[in-house]
Order: structure tokens, then sequence, then C-alpha cells
């Protein structure tokens, strides 16, 4: 979806989980902050929307979150950020 669709990642760990590592152009919004800022993806709604946590468990709820917004197109990403690094993709921090 990525590399396809130019899907947006959205990781919803906390601000310190995410400085350690996350996801090359991943842009973080927090579980907690995720209903009130879900407007700053507006605008990406026709796009494929990437949800991410650490292991996919609160990723779930984000997921829940944005569909109910109309985020039809929004997936969670499975064994989340965790999975991503053991596979090798790319990470940052």
């Amino acid at each position: 979806l990525i590399n396809r669709e130019d899907a947006i990642l959205v990781d919803v760990r906390e601000p310190d989980e995410f400085a350690k590592g996350h996801i090359l152009g991943a842009r973080n919004i927090p579980l907690a902050q995720l209903e009130a800022r879900a407007g700053e993806l507006e605008k990406y709604k026709a796009k494929p929307v990437i949800v991410h946590c650490e292991t996919g468990n609160r990723s779930a709820s984000g997921l829940a979150t944005l569909r109910a917004k109309g985020f039809d197109r929004a997936v969670n990403l499975a064994g989340g950020y965790s999975a991503w690094k053991q596979a090798g993709l790319p990470v940052e921090k």
C-alpha cells in the first residue's frame, strides 16, 4: 500500500516510544489524541491509512476511531512496529 498507493502511516504510540524509533515517514498521533486530531488526516481520506502501534493492539482501537470518522480505507498493520523492524524494513529515530 505504501509503494503502490502512497498510503499514510499513523503511529498511535506515545511520543516517547515514537522518539526511540518509528517507521520511516510515519506521523505520530497518540491513541488518546486520535479522535480529536483526526481532522489532521482529513485530506488523506481517499488514500489508504495504515494505523500501527508497537504490536497491533492499541492500533486496533485507533482503526475503529478512524473508520467511525469515515476513513474507509484505513487498515491495521499486523504485528505493528515490532513486526516491521523484525522484517528489516526502514525505520528512523
